[in-house]
């Protein structure tokens, strides 16, 4: 009896797994933005936009009458988002304009661009990002990671994890995606990871909290590096002199 006990469990594991994967995946994914802020009139920014947590970042922001620009190196898939979000919400100010992080003109030309377009940026969010490529170069010379995910997208107000989200971030490695497949049933959704991105935008009185880092809602440790100033002013004077841009 002992002996085939054993093996009944292991039979079994991966469906009891299944089972308790709705309530794992809610413990996982405990931060949830719960502001009730109405954006009519306001104009928003979100990069990346055009799938996962940018994507739902933008449906949650038109939702609330933004006026928001999905700003994409894909500008044709965006389109194809922005008719989506805008049949969802019913908000047909949703746009599309062309963005790519990984060459400097384009990023110029992006915000020459909107500037022409708009007198007000009500909220930035700076979804865009790569991770686990293969190694290239941006446009400018610059390794891919460090001049699409700094450079690129440049200082942020918020730092924010989403935690572990299902998205196409991992597309560039196959062991990777295998194991989102593999654990899909424990990783949050893109709208659960969207929640603390939008928590930072939405939220009133969070100015007294400037700089920190985010997950899950709430403000998060980081390192006594990531805390230290003098490293910070360096990377921003090393960033500025990298880009040409003046060095306050």
């Amino acid at each position: 009896m002992v002996d085939l006990l054993f093996p009944l469990l292991l039979l079994l594991l991966p469906f009891l797994l299944y089972m308790a994967a709705p309530q794992i995946r809610k413990m996982l994914s405990s931060g949830v933005c719960t502001s009730t802020v109405q954006l009519p009139g306001k104009v928003v920014v979100v990069t990346g936009a055009n799938t996962g947590i940018g994507k739902e970042t933008a449906k949650d922001l038109a939702q609330r009458g933004a006026r928001v620009y999905l700003a994409c190196r894909d500008v044709e898939k965006g389109e194809l988002v922005a008719k989506e979000i805008q049949t969802t919400t019913g908000n047909q100010q949703v746009l599309v304009r062309k963005l790519d992080l990984s060459d400097t003109k384009s990023i110029r030309a992006f915000a020459k661009g909107f500037l022409a377009e708009e007198n007000h940026l009500h909220v930035l969010i700076n979804n865009a990002g790569v991770m686990m490529c293969p190694y290239s170069k941006t446009a400018d010379g610059f390794e891919m990671h460090m001049g699409v995910n700094h450079l690129g997208s440049g200082v942020t107000t918020y730092s924010v994890h989403p935690g572990t989200v299902q998205s196409e971030l991992v597309r560039h490695s196959s062991f990777m995606r295998w194991m989102w497949w593999l654990f899909s049933f424990f990783i949050k959704t893109p709208q659960q990871g969207a929640q603390t991105s939008l928590h930072c935008a939405l939220t009133e009185g969070l100015e007294i909290l400037s700089g920190n880092h985010f997950s899950d809602c709430h403000v998060a440790w980081v390192s006594a590096q990531a805390r230290n100033e003098t490293i910070a002013r360096r990377l921003w004077d090393v960033s500025c002199d990298l880009l040409g841009l003046p060095i306050d």
